[in-house]
């Protein structure tokens, strides 16, 4: 049996845990806090990042390595195109959704949501930049029809699904505006769409019951 450890508000453990539901693949869930000191986190997770799963054949951590592995290991049904070149066009979108767009605005996270300390405003403008060239770059690349890679669900919405709300959220707390929305990317019809899924459904009501027990 798979084992997920994280926690359900976290987005990168979401991803995960949705593309396990979308798969029928069976797990369960074990609660783990970051920055933990216990070698036997550590042994799955060498910087105790969360999400990391043990499996019968050992563990693995990286959102997107897991991802990859479940792909190879359940491959129906599929995350991914059969194509070679559409399959690679799916990670390009992740890389983008997880790298450029949702670590972009990660660095606003802790004014927004968590009460840090506020950013300087050169911080605060140096990351607007970042993220208005960045939004743009993913505009070019997302389709929205309906999904965010073409006709299908991949792995690229399991990363979209979890994270552009939270790029919309951050950047709303931050700027006064969602820069998404500013910059175009009109992604609330597409998020509405995939929490009609099952999966999707359980991943939310599992998150929202978490933050309301924090």
């Amino acid at each position: 049996m798979i084992q997920l450890h994280g926690f359900a508000v976290s987005n990168y453990y979401n991803k995960v845990k949705l593309a396990l539901l979308e798969k029928n693949v069976p797990f369960t869930e074990v609660h783990q806090g970051t920055r933990s000191t216990d070698q036997a986190v550590l042994a799955a997770s060498p910087l105790a990042k969360i999400p990391y799963i043990t499996t019968p054949q050992g563990s693995l951590c990286e959102s997107q390595a897991i991802l990859e592995w479940l792909e190879d290991a359940f491959p129906q049904p599929p995350l991914m195109p059969a194509n070679p070149f559409a399959a690679a066009k799916v990670r390009e979108l992740t890389t983008f959704i997880d790298w450029h767009l949702e670590m972009t605005a990660r660095q606003l996270y802790g004014s927004v949501f968590f009460g840090a300390a506020p950013l300087s405003d050169g911080n605060k403008a140096r990351i607007r930049q970042e993220l208005e060239k960045n939004i743009a770059a993913f505009k070019r690349l997302a389709k929205f029809s309906p999904y965010v890679a073409g006709e299908r669900f991949t792995q690229a919405d399991c990363s979209a699904f979890n994270n552009l709300p939270l790029v919309g959220m951050a950047t709303k707390g931050a700027y006064g505006e969602d820069l998404l929305l500013a910059g175009g990317v009109d992604y609330k019809p597409y998020v509405k769409l995939v929490s009609e899924r099952p999966a999707a459904q359980k991943v939310a009501a599992d998150r929202k019951a978490a933050q309301a027990k924090a």
